[in-house]
């Protein structure tokens, strides 16, 4: 950077930025100040109302040669809601023992800071670059990486291969990539029933036994044993309720919710359908939500880049997983191949969410050496 500052710099003055999902202004204003002095066309676009919106998202390029290749950065750079009980206050960054304290410093204004500090080590002559940004990736995704992608499509913008900054380290920096996720199925079931005393059960219809029995079926339920690249599907039951506050009455109605999370051998809509099979055959019915399909970039020329670039500046061998929950790279993997990699997730989400600075420097020279394997082709 011309002006000298480190990735960490710049990690603190996007976490000084208070930005708790959706996200929208000042922190993209502290983005595009960042990126229009690297030479980048900054696009920022507010999508969506509420509930959900709106959302602030950004699509940032810096043109290569004509035919060169195009590499993308992508993530977020909005955060959870800090919570109570800090040591220092979630959005004033701190640095003490060798850490760098503030809400997102993992997850993931410290990567997204890291990139943007790569970007400017590569010359323009090496390949375009891009910055594939969004403000609603820890809430609903409904208006962020979607529009964008949308966006994307209606201006003919087409990366060659996506790096997303998720924090995917576990023990140490390097040490896990992500090159693929399950996907995600939420199932809201109803069964409805007619109220009545319950002295008197034949005036009534007790919905609660036909709920038992299809939660029962569906919890004995084995969906796969796993695959090569991916853990067993699992399907658990996260909510029953019936609102029932009296003793003496049968309820009118008992719902439940279960989420599924589950591999490549299935889509969100073939789970739909066999759980709205069961919920039927009791007097079910469902509502399915499906927040993403299961993928897997497949291990190559690509998870090889970040493998080599890992190792070079830290000596550690990565893992290549699809554990974890889900992503944008669930939206991203339409546009181009794409894998995640990024700093260590033990403090993500928690109070006193911390990155170490020795990685925030380090991932940022691994961010560059990727982009410039990638655009060199």
């Amino acid at each position: 950077m011309t002006d000298a500052r480190t990735a960490t710099d710049l990690a603190e003055a996007l976490i000084a930025c208070p930005s708790v999902t959706p996200a929208t202004g000042l922190v993209f204003d502290c983005l595009e100040g960042l990126l229009r002095p690297l030479g980048f066309e900054v696009h920022r676009m507010v999508n969506g109302e509420a509930p959900d919106g709106p959302v602030e998202n950004l699509y940032a390029v810096r043109r290569g040669p004509e035919g060169s290749r195009h590499f993308a950065y992508a993530g977020h750079v909005d955060v959870v809601p800090p919570g109570e009980g800090w040591t220092s206050a979630p959005f004033l960054p701190e640095r003490r023992g060798g850490l760098l304290y503030g809400r997102g410093a993992v997850d993931m204004k410290g990567s997204v800071a890291a990139m943007i500090h790569a970007a400017a080590t590569i010359p323009q002559e090496a390949g375009t670059l891009s910055f594939i940004i969004t403000g609603d990736e820890e809430g609903a995704a409904t208006y962020g990486t979607v529009a964008l992608i949308d966006w994307m499509r209606a201006h003919g913008e087409q990366p060659d291969l996506c790096l997303v900054g998720e924090p995917t380290s576990v023990n140490r920096l390097g040490d896990m990539m992500k090159v693929g996720r399950r996907g995600s199925v939420n199932i809201w079931i109803e069964v409805e029933g007619k109220e009545g005393h319950v002295a008197y059960p034949h005036l009534a219809d007790n919905p609660l036994p036909k709920l038992v029995a299809i939660l029962a079926e569906l919890d004995a339920l084995v969906l796969d044993e796993g695959t090569d690249w991916f853990q067993p599907s699992n399907l658990e039951i996260t909510d029953v309720s019936c609102g029932n506050p009296a003793t003496n009455v049968i309820p009118p109605k008992a719902s439940a919710r279960i989420s599924i999370r589950f591999n490549d051998r299935h889509t969100g809509a073939s789970l739909s359908q066999l759980v709205d099979q069961i919920a039927t055959r009791h007097g079910g019915t469902t509502r399915p939500i499906i927040s993403g399909e299961a993928f897997l970039t497949q291990p190559g020329a690509f998870s090889t880049i970040i493998a080599e670039a890992i190792r070079a500046e830290t000596g550690v061998e990565a893992e290549l997983s699809t554990t974890g929950g889900t992503s944008d790279a669930r939206f991203l993997k339409a546009v181009c191949p794409v894998v995640e990699f990024g700093l260590c997730n033990a403090t993500m989400h928690k109070r006193d969410e911390a990155a170490a600075i020795d990685d925030l420097e380090a991932l940022s020279r691994i961010y560059a050496r990727i982009a410039q394997a990638v655009l060199a082709g």
